[in-house]
Parts: structure tokens; sequence; C-alpha cells
């Protein structure tokens, strides 16, 4: 298999992360830059080992030596960018969130399906071995029947003067970014969307600062949701069954220098634990190059975040209501 050519449209800081690790997937080859700077360009390909410093990101589009982009620009751009990649002939890959609306994100994922381009958000736990475990043991029966998910995604305030989730505009605010993650994981783990959402809110600085949820998806199973800008860094999850549960403390992205893991729970309170090796960024990668080799389309990958999409605009309608 040749290896898939990507061009990356933008230079933000997540961007320097993902480079790197598509660097490290041998079916991928990172072959362009492309800023409205062109010197910004240039400097970010040099500093890289990137071929290819492109000065807009059209050019970028328009270049037959580009077979897929990645898109980390803020999520205001994600829609507009997305939709001239797939006319460009380009698959792409998305920053999450994927996009400012549903409406939106659903015409990013019509257009390239129209189009015949593969598409993906980059949301890497869900690739990760320590996911497809959790599902199998989900799946297997070894929480019995599975009554209540926890979730919560917060940080407090490490932002630089220039940061986008403080603008409104170009899509600030916990809840497309943390909540993607928090409210994400809770459709993945119900595997379907929720019937009914509560939700309150705090806004600073003319953002979303916290968001809290009860999400009920029907047949007894409920779920509470907690994203937020102004409490310490938490990244975990409980999926509660009534012979078991298990809890995961950095689902997101595993802590740096610790294995990722997850532990069980069971209802006479024997704990046992998983660990699990493997870079989640650079398994995403290579599963997209694959289904661009096969020409097979991310169905439930993208349902996945079609979902999730949902679930924020239902989130974010109740709370300004």
């Amino acid at each position: 298999m040749n290896a898939l050519r990507f061009g990356v449209l933008g230079t933000a800081r997540i961007a320097r992360r993902i480079v790197a690790d598509m660097q490290s997937v041998d079916a991928i080859q990172v072959v362009g830059i492309a800023s409205r700077d062109p010197a910004r360009a240039r400097w970010y390909a040099d500093q890289y080992g990137i071929a290819q410093a492109f000065d807009s990101y059209d050019a970028m589009l328009a270049s037959d030596s580009i077979d897929a982009v990645y898109i980390p620009l803020p999520p205001s751009l994600h829609h507009d960018w997305a939709l001239a990649a797939a006319d460009a002939g380009k698959h792409l890959i998305v920053e999450k969130p994927v996009a400012m609306t549903l409406a939106e994100a659903q015409a990013i994922d019509q257009r390239c399906r129209d189009r015949g381009r593969q598409w993906l958000d980059a949301t890497a736990w869900l690739h990760h071995l320590r996911t497809d475990r959790i599902r199998q043991s989900i799946d297997a029966g070894e929480l019995g029947r599975v009554q209540h998910i926890s979730v919560a995604c917060s940080f407090f305030e490490p932002f630089q003067s220039d940061d986008h989730r403080l603008n409104p505009e170009l899509g600030g605010g916990c809840l497309l970014d943390l909540g993607w993650y928090a409210y994400g994981m809770a459709r993945w783990a119900a595997g379907r969307l929720p019937v009914a959402v509560q939700s309150i809110g705090r806004q600073d600085r003319g953002i979303w600062f916290r968001s809290s949820s009860l999400l009920d998806f029907g047949d007894d199973l409920t779920a509470t949701v907690n994203c937020a800008y102004d409490t310490a860094t938490r990244k975990w999850f409980e999926i509660a069954g009534d012979q078991a549960s298990i809890v995961c403390d950095d689902f997101t992205r595993p802590w740096p220098s610790k294995p990722a893991r997850f532990w069980i729970h069971d209802r006479a309170g024997s704990v046992k634990s998983e660990t699990f090796d493997g870079n989640q960024e650079a398994r995403m990668l290579a599963t997209f190059a694959d289904l661009v080799s096969n020409a097979t389309a991310a169905t439930a990958m993208n349902q996945q975040a079609l979902d999730t999409q949902q679930i924020l605009q239902t989130v974010a309608d109740g709370i300004a209501s």
C-alpha cells in the first residue's frame, strides 16, 4: 500500500503532537503544512521535516501531492474547510468538535459521502486498545446489566491569551471542548442517543465554563455528565452494572508516565485492574489509513461523532433556555 499523503491545515498547537504521531505511522506520510503566513508555514515545515510549505489552505487543497488533510483549526472553521477539502477530493480528519452545530456536522458527513471521501473526528481515546477491551467487557456481560454511567472532564483554566476556547465566536466554551469527551463517552458506553436530557450550566466571559447533565437513555439506563473549566483536572468515568462496575481515571489520554488502565469492582468488593500499552493517536491514524486504503466508510465512528454533536446541541439549547 502506498503511504497516505497528509497535509495539515494550520499550525495550531495541537497539530504539533499529531504531526509527530503521523510520522510514526508507516502507512502515513506528512508531506505538507499550510498557513496564511508563508514564513510560519516554512518554519513549521523545516522544524518537522515536512517537504512542502503552502502559503494558503486553498493552495494545499489544490495540490495533487495531498491525499488527505488534518484540520486542527478552531471549531468555527471546521465546516467550511471540511467541505472544501471533500470537494477537492481529499479525505479528512477533523479535530473535535466536528463542527459548531449538528447541521454543520451532518453537512460534512453528507458531502464526504457524496464525494466518496472518508472522514474521521480526531477523538483518539476511542481507538485505544483499552477502549476495545472495555467494550468487550460490557458486551460480554462482565458488568451484568449496565444501569448508570458517570463521566467527568475538567481542568482549571490553562488558557493562553489568544486561546480560541475563550472566544464564543470561534466555538469556545467547555461544551464543545471537554464536553465532546464527556458526553461522547456517555453515548459510547450507552451505544445510543438519550431520550431525555436535563442540564444546568455556568457562564463566564461569554462562554460556558461548566455544564452538568442527567441523561436518560431509556430502558432504565441513566448517566450523569460534568465538564468544566473551573475545577481540577478530571478525565474519569464509571460504567456501573448490577454485578460490577468499570472505573477509569484517564480515559481521554493516559496520565504521563503511567500505563493506560482501568479497574473492575464487583459487587462483593473485589477489585482487579488491567493495563495496556500503545499510542491511541497512532492507532487512530493507522485505522484511518486502512479505511482509506480499503475504501471503507467509518460508519459507526461517524455516527458516534454525529450523535455526540447532537447531544451537545441538546445540552446547549437546554441550559441556554
